[in-house]
């Protein structure tokens, strides 16, 4: 269960990171640099978790998520609708996945 909720992470990263050109939104700086850089950094987090089975990457995105969360304000473009609930809404998923997941028992490594 818990790599599924990483991988849910890695896909939710991705989206944010691609958002920008999908949604039409590069040309606004501050929100684009949010998706890439909060997207950027879930993927990779959520990746190390995998190859990792730790909960610590759960907790670095969970803090990255709430950031996420919080710069549509903090850096001025809660005025563009496209990029200010993508960041609300994507936020707040990776924010809950990341928190189940950090309650979520890691599985035991597979024996060859």
């Amino acid at each position: 269960m818990k790599s599924t909720l990483e991988w849910l992470n890695v896909i939710l990263g991705a989206w944010l990171f691609l958002s920008p050109w999908i949604l039409g939104f590069t040309g606004t700086s501050a929100a684009a640099w949010s998706a890439w850089i909060v997207g950027a950094l879930v993927v990779i987090f959520a990746l190390w978790a995998l190859s990792d089975r730790a909960s610590w990457e759960d907790w670095v995105n969970f803090v990255v998520a709430i950031v996420g969360f919080l710069t549509p304000w903090l850096f001025g473009f809660a005025g563009v609708a496209a990029a200010a609930w993508n960041l609300w809404i994507v936020s707040l998923a990776i924010a809950i996945v990341a928190l189940w997941a950090a309650y979520t028992p890691a599985e035991p490594k597979a024996t060859s």
